[in-house]
């Protein structure tokens, strides 16, 4: 399993986006995402998401990909 963290803006597009295979990196990671997140910034509608995937094919071409 992939975990894929992403950072995306309020059209829908993909700010910022980290994959990697360890849970709890994962977990850390999305958190930072979300305290990184200004309130203007969830105000105008960014989102954090944590998602998971089967495959490296199916992870965003722009994602930093971490082999951990």
């Amino acid at each position: 399993m992939i975990w894929i963290n992403e950072q995306i803006d309020p059209s829908g597009l993909i700010y910022s986006c980290i994959a990697c295979c360890d849970q709890t990196q994962a977990q850390a990671c999305h958190q930072s995402f979300q305290e990184n997140l200004t309130d203007d910034q969830i105000q105008a509608g960014w989102v954090a998401q944590l998602r998971t995937v089967e495959s490296w094919d199916e992870v965003p071409v722009n994602a930093l990909k971490l082999s951990y």
